[in-house]
């Protein structure tokens, strides 16, 4: 494992670090500055950085992961009374392990062997449920029954929305960072219907099988969005790539209510590459629950990833001050829903047509 080198930046291990504190309502432009150019420093040379003292309260994430936790422990039954619809172009409800496969693809191929390619990794141990705005018909959410798990419902609805709050004032943050007068720059491209809430688990596996590479966790891959808030337990197995070395990964250490901000493809395309989206993986956790011999086993992970994305029809094209004729425009427009389309169908088997 190496390290990343990043003047004028705290840390938490390897990982650059930004104290929200000093932003709120009252803060003075300076003081927002300040914050914004740390941010924006840490998103251009490593794509990853720890946000802290942001607007979630501990109690509220807490409950998150408790909420998780239950939803987890229904039975298989249960859980499939909310399934994940076919194909790859609606993502809400429970996915099963296997059912998802990730991949380092930018989504700019148009190859349907590719594709096939990158569905044929490794099986991931992973089973998730997502979930997003009530209020956003072309992706419908898929509920649990009340009477399965009542409360749910109105607690991860909640979440959701306190997240996009503190979305907010990172993404406005960000457009101060990178030179833009207008901090709402970015805020009216979205509206917070378009995001996306996932409870991830890891069930414990045999050590043996990630050590051997027999079995991932989540293999090395980037976030399709504009930018990704990640809440995780205390196990720990999430690491970057070192922006130094490829190849090198570095662990992003747990830290306690901190959230782990990266940067998403679209939002590195929109900044031509100003802004760096990072590879990132999941992998073997430094502390493990291990019996003896061949029996060990890795720790159960949990980790709530909040994907936050431009509204559907919103025309993607390089904003103008990250231009330049040493660094001409990189790529052409794209709305998002062209774009999400287009990374979902490397992630999720697509139904084939059946005749009768």
């Amino acid at each position: 494992m190496g390290s990343i080198g990043v003047e004028n930046l705290a840390f938490h291990g390897g990982v650059p670090l930004v104290d929200f504190a000093n932003w709120n309502a009252t803060s003075s432009r300076e003081e927002k500055q300040k914050i914004a150019t740390q941010l924006a420093n840490a998103c251009q040379k490593v794509g990853f950085v720890y946000v802290v003292n942001h607007l979630l309260p501990h109690d509220k994430i807490s409950e998150a992961f408790a909420w998780s936790e239950k939803m987890f422990n229904l039975s298989q039954k249960q859980k499939m009374l909310a399934p994940h619809p076919p194909g790859h172009v609606v993502h809400r409800g429970y996915s099963w392990p296997g059912l998802e496969k990730v991949s380092n693809s930018m989504g700019d191929e148009d190859d349907p062997e590719l594709v096939q390619k990158l569905r044929q990794v490794s099986d991931i141990k992973k089973e998730s449920y997502e979930i997003g705005s009530d209020h956003y018909p072309e992706q419908p959410n898929v509920w649990l029954p009340e009477d399965v798990l009542p409360g749910f419902r109105d607690f991860m609805t909640s979440f959701y929305w306190d997240s996009w709050e503190n979305a907010k004032m990172i993404l406005k943050a960000m457009a101060i960072g990178i030179g833009l007068d207008d901090e709402d720059y970015f805020l009216r491209y979205h509206s917070g219907h378009e995001n996306q809430l996932r409870l991830l688990h890891y069930p414990p596996v045999p050590a043996a099988n990630i050590e051997n590479e027999s079995m991932t966790r989540m293999s090395a891959h980037s976030d399709w969005g504009s930018i990704t808030m990640l809440f995780q337990d205390d196990c720990g197995g999430l690491q970057i790539e070192n922006p130094n070395k490829k190849g090198d990964f570095i662990a992003a250490e747990p830290l306690r209510d901190a959230i782990v901000l990266n940067v998403g493809d679209l939002l590195q395309r929109w900044s031509n590459d100003t802004l760096k989206s990072s590879l990132h993986r999941v992998t073997l956790p430094p502390r493990q629950d291990r019996f003896t011999g061949n029996d060990k086993l890795t720790r159960a992970r949990y980790s709530i990833p909040y994907f936050v994305a431009p509204t559907d029809k919103s025309v993607i094209e390089t904003i103008p001050n990250c231009i330049s004729p040493e660094n001409p425009a990189r790529y052409k427009p794209i709305t998002w829903d062209e774009y999400r389309l287009m990374r979902g169908s490397t992630q999720y088997e697509t139904p084939q047509a059946t005749t009768t």
